[in-house]
């Protein structure tokens, strides 16, 4: 392997290690009602568990409440069953034909709980980029005592695998703290 190849390959996961962490935040309870709160949940449907949005219409009316309309009318209970049972802190009202979801605002020891639970899964995501540099150092290092690189060659990409890791981190933390300050302006 080239050392192109090593870093494209390593490129490729950090992207996808900070689109998780990106897509974690989205479903963040900010006292702000979203569809993104309950896009992920999971609904019982027809013995397989479903993403909520391909079930239903996923709306916000206004900036408290979210309105869930079911394509198919006969999975409402099931949708129920799912909100009641996830950890979303939101009681559904069913009224035979839509579920709306009120969306309380967060107390203080709410937001910094939040705050403090961004941080973990902020670490988490450098964590995960950080062992994706390790593997590909290895990787280098292999392909230099296997002669299919120079030493010069196997040095310069580990520079550029440093220097990507920190473009990595520093866009991991931009998301961090625009979502923590999110959650605190409220």
């Amino acid at each position: 392997m080239t050392s192109d190849e090593i870093l494209f390959d390593a490129e490729e996961r950090m992207e996808k290690a900070l689109s998780v962490f990106q897509e974690h935040l989205r479903g963040l309870r900010t006292g702000r009602a979203t569809p993104a709160l309950v896009d992920t949940l999971r609904v019982e449907y027809y013995g397989s568990p479903t993403p909520l949005k391909t079930l239903a219409q996923i709306n916000c009316p206004d900036p408290q409440s979210i309105v869930i309309r079911p394509f198919d009318a006969s999975c409402l209970k099931d949708i129920e069953k799912a909100i009641r049972s996830s950890n979303l802190g939101m009681s559904p009202n069913n009224d035979g034909k839509m579920i709306r979801l009120q969306v309380p605002s967060m107390s203080g020891d709410q937001r910094k709980k939040m705050v403090a639970e961004i941080k973990k899964s902020s670490e988490d995501a450098k964590v995960a980029c950080r062992n994706i540099r390790r593997d590909g150092n290895k990787h280098i290092e292999t392909a230099e005592k296997n002669k299919e690189m120079t030493e010069d060659d196997r040095d310069q990409g580990k520079v550029q695998m440093q220097d990507m890791l920190k473009k990595f981190e520093a866009k991991i933390d931009e998301s961090s703290e625009k979502k923590s300050k999110e959650i605190m302006e409220q």
